[in-house]
C-alpha cells in the first residue's frame, strides 16, 4: 500500500529525531539509579501526563480497536470505553497512595509492610509476565504495520522487521532510560494525537461534521447492515466472553506495571493526581476518535478489503489514512504508528528491567546490599534479555489482533496485581501469605486459563490454529481470574497470624498523607 519507501523513509525520521532527542538526554542526565528508573523525578504532572496517555495508547488502541469497530462495529468501541473506564480505578484508588507509599517499583508498596523477600518475588514475577504479553501485542502491531506499508506477505520477513523494532527498542532503554524514554513518550503521544485527529477531521468533512450521517453510511455500507452499530455483533453467540474482557480492561489499567511505574517519575503525589487527570483527558479525546476512524474505514475502506489486507484487522487505520490522503498521509500516520510501538516497548522494556533489577537481584538475591550502579548495570543487561525474548514471542504472535492481544495482558494485571494492591492500600490486616496467595494464584490461573483458551489453539484465529488443546471456552480469562486472586488474597491473609501494626500504621499514614515519602525517595 502506498510507496514503500516514502513510508520507511518518513518512519526513518521518526527514528532518527527520536534517538538524537534521548543521546542529548541521556548526556545531560547524572547515572543515579533514581535517574534510570524514574527519570530523576524531574517531570510536572502535565509532562508525566503526557507520557502516561503515550504509554497507554499503543498500537492496540491506534491499529487494533479502529479496526476491531471497523469490523465489528460497537462492539470493538467497547475496547475503548473498557480502557478508558479503567483510569477512574487508577485515579480513585491507586495513584496517589502508591506515589506516596513507593520507591521505584509496584513491588516496593506490596513489601512495604511484609516478608521483603517472597512478596517482591511474586511481585517480579507478575511484572515480567505482564509485560511479556504486552509486548507481544506492540510486535505483533510491528508486523501487521510492516506488511501492510510494505507489501510484506512472508512472515520470515516480517520476523526481520520485528527484531529491528526489538533492537531500537532496547537502545533507546539502554541509552535513554526512564528519561528519555519519557520523552519519546511525550512526542509519540503529541504525534499519535494530532495525526488520528486529521484523519478524523478528513472523515468529518465528508459527513458535514454530522456524525449521524456517518453512522447512517457505515450502516450502508456494512455488510451487517444495522447490526454494526448494535451491541453484541462480535459477542451476541458468547456473552460470557463480552463480560469477561469488560472485567479485564475496567481493571486492569490500575494493575499495568508500566503505568504504575509511570507515578514515580512526578515529585510529589499531587503531581502523580494531576497527571492521571492529564491522561484521562487526553486517553478519552483520542478513543472518541476511534469511533471515527473505525467507521470512517468501514465506510471508504471496507470490511472485506481490510480483512483482505494484510495486517489484516490491524490495517484498518492506514488503509484509511492511504484513502484519504494518499502516500504522504499514509506514510505520517505509519512513522506515527512506529513510534507509538517503539515508545509504548520501551517504556515495558525499562519497567521489566526495573523490576528484575531492583526487586529479584538487588532486595532478594543481595538482601538489598548491592550498590545503585551494580543496580543499574543489571537492569540493562536485563534489558536486551527482555528485548531477545519479546522479539521471540513477537514473531509468534504475528497476525493476531493487538487489542485483543493487549486485553490478556489487562486480564493477567487484573488477576495477580490489581488484588494485591487494593488489598495492601486499604486493609490492615493484609500480610505475606495473603500478598503471595494472592499473585500467584491470580497470575498462575489467568496464564493457565489463555494457555488453554481458543485464543491459543482450536480455532481459526488461534496462534496455533492447526492444533486443539482448548477446554476453557471463554477467550479471556478475567471472569475467573480476578475473582479468584482476590479470594485467595483472603484467603491466605486468614489463615496466617502475621500482622506487623506499626508497619501497617505507618503504611497508612504515608499512603494518604504523603508524610515519609520523600524519605523513601532519598534512601
Amino acid at each position: 500500500m502506498g510507496n514503500p519507501l516514502l513510508n520507511m523513509a518518513i518512519f526513518a525520521v521518526f527514528v532518527l529525531i527520536t534517538l538524537i532527542i534521548v543521546i542529548r538526554v541521556a548526556s545531560r542526565a547524572s547515572r543515579t539509579a533514581t535517574d534510570f528508573y524514574a527519570g530523576g523525578r524531574a517531570f510536572n504532572g502535565r509532562q508525566n501526563g503526557i507520557a502516561i496517555a503515550g504509554d497507554y495508547l499503543s498500537a492496540a488502541s491506534f491499529l487494533g480497536i479502529a479496526g476491531a469497530v471497523a469490523v465489528y462495529g460497537y462492539d470493538g468501541l467497547l475496547y475503548s470505553i473498557g480502557f478508558l473506564v479503567a483510569w477512574l480505578v487508577a485515579l480513585l484508588l491507586v495513584a496517589e497512595p502508591l506515589r506516596n507509599t513507593g520507591k521505584y517499583t509496584m513491588a516496593d508498596v506490596l513489601s512495604f509492610r511484609m516478608q521483603q523477600r517472597p512478596v517482591r518475588t511474586a511481585a517480579a514475577t507478575s511484572t515480567l509476565a505482564v509485560s511479556f504479553f504486552y509486548l507481544l501485542a506492540q510486535m505483533a502491531g510491528a508486523g501487521g504495520l510492516v506488511a501492510l506499508l510494505m507489501g510484506i506477505t512472508d512472515k520470515t520477513q516480517q520476523g526481520f522487521v520485528i527484531a529491528l523494532v526489538g533492537i531500537l527498542m532496547i537502545v533507546y532503554v539502554l541509552v535513554g532510560g526512564m528519561k528519555g524514554t519519557t520523552w519519546v513518550q511525550i512526542i509519540k503521544a503529541v504525534l499519535l494525537i494530532l495525526g488520528a485527529g486529521v484523519i478524523c477531521l478528513m472523515v468529518m468533512f465528508h459527513f458535514g461534521f454530522n456524525l449521524s450521517s456517518l453512522l447512517g453510511e457505515a450502516v450502508k455500507a456494512s455488510p451487517d447492515g444495522v447490526k454494526v452499530i448494535q451491541p453484541m455483533l462480535q459477542y451476541g453467540k458468547d456473552p460470557l466472553s463480552f463480560v469477561s474482557l469488560s472485567i479485564a480492561l475496567i481493571f486492569g489499567a490500575a494493575g499495568l506495571p508500566h503505568v504504575l511505574m509511570r507515578f514515580y517519575t512526578v515529585p510529589t503525589a499531587k503531581e502523580a493526581r494531576r497527571s492521571v487527570s492529564w491522561a484521562i483527558g487526553l486517553i478519552g479525546a483520542f478513543y472518541l476518535f476511534t469511533l471515527i476512524l473505525g467507521y470512517g474505514a468501514a465506510i471508504f475502506v471496507g470490511k472485506d478489503a481490510i480483512l483482505a489486507a494484510p495486517g489484516g484487522v490491524n490495517a484498518a487505520a492506514p488503509a484509511l489514512a492511504f484513502k484519504l490522503g494518499g502516500e504522504i498521509l499514509l506514510g505520517v500516520i505509519a512513522g506515527v504508528a512506529f513510534a507509538t510501538i517503539l515508545a509504548v516497548v520501551a517504556g515495558l522494556t525499562i519497567t521489566a528491567a526495573a523490576s528484575f533489577a531492583h526487586d529479584i537481584y538487588n532486595s532478594v538475591l543481595k538482601h538489598g546490599q548491592a550498590s545503585p550502579d551494580k543496580e543499574v548495570r543489571v537492569a540493562r543487561l536485563t534489558a536486551v534479555v527482555i528485548g531477545a525474548s519479546s522479539i521471540v514471542g513477537g514473531v509468534a504472535a504475528n497476525g493476531q489482533n493487538v487489542a485483543f492481544l493487549v486485553s490478556l495482558a489487562f486480564a493477567v494485571a487484573a488477576s495477580a496485581n490489581l488484588p494485591s494492591i487494593l488489598y495492601s492500600l486499604y486493609w490492615r490486616r493484609f500480610n505475606t501469605r495473603g500478598s503471595v496467595w494472592s499473585i500467584y494464584g491470580g497470575l498462575l490461573s489467568a496464564v493457565l486459563l489463555i494457555a488453554f483458551s481458543p485464543v491459543v489453539s482450536g480455532a481459526k484465529t488461534a496462534m496455533f490454529p492447526a492444533v486443539n488443546f482448548a477446554w476453557f471456552p471463554l477467550t479471556n480469562p478475567a471472569l475467573i481470574s480476578v475473582p479468584l486472586g482476590f479470594f485467595l488474597g483472603w484467603l491466605g491473609t486468614v489463615t496466617s497470624k502475621e500482622f506487623d501494626a506499626a508497619k501497617q500504621s505507618e503504611m497508612e499514614v504515608r499512603s494518604m498523607t504523603g508524610a515519609g515519602a520523600e524519605k523513601a525517595v532519598l534512601h
